[in-house]
């Protein structure tokens, strides 16, 4: 392939580094036993970064290169889990703050996607450990519903209908922090790299507003 501008040359330096840079993080992520919630947060970071700065097609690009890299280095079940939602979530962000959508849209739609991606995350390593992770879930649902009912001395006990929803309803709770994180995070790291996303809504102008 023969590189004409300078244009196409930057487009295949971002697409490279960053793809590896969020394959990088993916790994550590999945093998090292310390720094989880770190490496979770800024995971989606790099995608997103390349969408802003490079557009739709090499932001996809970029996916599709993360994507196979890792599918070689981890195999069909591990390699595919990270576009489930952390990929399919990172380019939904991109594409919408490369579009300037409000974070009414932003947000929206990354919560939908990451709570469908935690259940086929569920589904795949469910089967892939031949035990139904499902179930580990609804328990500390019911340890929750159970320790709630006991401080409140409430003269019920939870059914399995109540602890499903209850289940459910954690998983959007943990989507919700976790894309509100991204929004937040982005916001205030984008512009230092000469990118940048649209302005909060004015009822969390305070929360994000992290200068002293």
């Amino acid at each position: 392939m023969k590189i004409l501008t300078k244009k196409e040359a930057l487009n295949i330096i971002d697409t490279a580094y960053l793809a590896s840079l969020s394959s990088l993080i993916w790994l550590a992520l999945y093998y090292l036993p310390i720094g989880g919630a770190l490496f979770r947060i800024i995971l989606p970071l790099p995608i997103i970064l390349l969408h802003l700065r490079r557009g739709t097609k090499t932001a996809l690009e970029g996916l599709i290169i993360q994507f196979l890299l890792l599918l070689i280095i981890m195999g069909p079940v591990r390699g595919t889990l990270f576009l489930f939602p952390y990929g399919i979530l990172a380019f939904w962000l991109g594409w919408c703050w490369f579009k300037e959508k409000n974070w009414l849209i932003s947000f929206s739609g990354g919560v939908i996607l990451g709570t469908i991606g935690f259940f086929i995350r569920v589904a795949a390593l469910s089967t892939l450990v031949g035990d139904n992770l499902w179930i580990i879930i609804t328990k500390a649902s019911f340890g929750l519903i159970d320790k709630f009912i006991e401080i409140f001395n409430l003269p019920f006990s939870p059914t399995i209908k109540i602890i499903q929803l209850g289940a459910i309803l954690l998983i959007i709770f943990q989507e919700m922090v976790y894309v509100l994180t991204i929004h937040i995070l982005a916001y205030s790291l984008f512009p230092r790299l000469n990118s940048s996303i649209p302005n909060p809504p004015k009822i969390l102008s305070s929360l994000v507003d992290l200068n002293p």
